[in-house]
């Protein structure tokens, strides 16, 4: 295997790919997808988190943030007016500073925060606000302050909005589609055309083609992933660990596309077993539109070691000490593929001709 040679044949994909309907199919479909969603449940124009202050005193938390460009913040002077707010949805999150907080937080007191929630808003915004509110009393006090918040939720509760149910399925498309089915289609359209049997007679192995597949793969995947999320604003407060996490699904993508491209000689085949194969992809996805369904149950399907740690991201406020355990997994999913493809190759060296 030479890398010189993969990256040439990686600088081809590129140049190809765009022309391909694969292609086409996998930067579309989840675009197009996220859109309607968006439109139907509103969210595509939604406006920034909103955050209410009443402060009871001089809090520097009030004053920070006030600085804040990522969040709306609006004020209030009595706990009725503040509880109204939450109870019609003109902030997402309302907080009652007390007086003397930040007196009480700096000498390590046990502090409570008082949080009135809208009960429809989105469980990412009130994750935002929760872990933004948590950084200001850090910021205000210089430490990691003993502040509790007790959670009061006001108006129609939602316990899990629709958009957010759909979120896991529509990044799982954008995921799967380009990661698996364009490695996987591109090397089967060299052996329908016999190019692939031309390509190693040169110097060029069936490992060069099947790599630099693979990495383009990858690449339109974990881009169409990113491109999802920031259509649905679901990044969450951990950007970057997102991103690595996507970026290890798109590994498991382009890693199951080479292990179909390396068996399956047609087209009619591949999407027969993408139809077939598809609820070991999407079932996590689905259990999780249905909270009723029993979380052990989309445990056992691959793919959930890859949504969990989206959604405990995106829409719990969560870091890496929640999503640890389920990473480590499907980082070694991903090894595990590793050597089930090398083998895969072995068989195509063979087979090639």
């Amino acid at each position: 295997m030479s890398l010189d040679r993969v990256g040439i044949l990686l600088g081809k994909e590129l140049f190809q790919g765009p022309k391909s309907f694969i292609f086409v199919w996998a930067v579309v479909a989840p675009i197009v997808i996220s859109l309607v969603v968006s439109l139907v449940f509103g969210t595509l124009f939604t406006e920034k988190p909103k955050l209410g202050i009443l402060d009871e005193g001089n809090s520097r938390v009030a004053v920070l943030a006030r600085e804040l460009p990522s969040v709306v913040v609006k004020e209030y002077r009595t706990v009725p007016e503040i509880r109204a707010a939450a109870r019609s949805g003109a902030v997402d999150v309302g907080i009652v500073l007390p007086d003397g907080f930040d007196s009480s937080v700096g000498q390590g007191k046990r502090t409570e925060i008082v949080a009135y929630t809208w009960g429809e808003g989105l469980a990412k915004d009130r994750a935002i606000l929760g872990i933004t509110v948590v950084n200001l009393t850090r910021e205000a006090t210089g430490q990691d302050a003993p502040v509790e918040i007790t959670s009061i939720t006001l108006g129609d509760e939602v316990s899990v909005p629709w958009v957010d149910r759909l979120l896991p399925f529509i990044v799982l498309m954008a995921v799967f589609v380009g990661g698996l089915l364009l490695p996987a289609a591109s090397v089967i359209n060299e052996k329908e055309t016999r190019t692939l049997v031309a390509l190693v007679v040169t110097p060029t192995s069936v490992g060069d083609v099947f790599l630099a597949k693979g990495v383009m793969g990858v690449l339109l995947s974990l881009l169409m992933g990113v491109a999802v999320l920031a259509l649905n604003h679901a990044f969450g407060a951990e950007p970057a660990l997102l991103i690595l996490v996507l970026a290890l699904g798109a590994i498991m993508a382009g890693e199951l596309g080479l292990l179909l491209a390396a068996f399956i000689k047609d087209f009619t085949t591949l999407f027969s077993v993408w139809k077939l194969g598809g609820i070991l992809l999407f079932g996590p996805a689905i259990v999780f539109m249905f909270p009723q369904i029993p979380e052990w149950v989309a445990k056992v399907f691959p793919t959930y070691y890859l949504v969990q740690p989206i959604v405990e991201i995106t829409q719990r406020g969560g870091g890496l000490p929640d999503i640890a355990v389920n990473v480590a997994i499907l980082v070694g999913l991903d090894l595990l593929l590793v050597v089930v493809v090398l083998f895969a190759l072995k068989w195509a060296r063979i087979h090639a001709g």
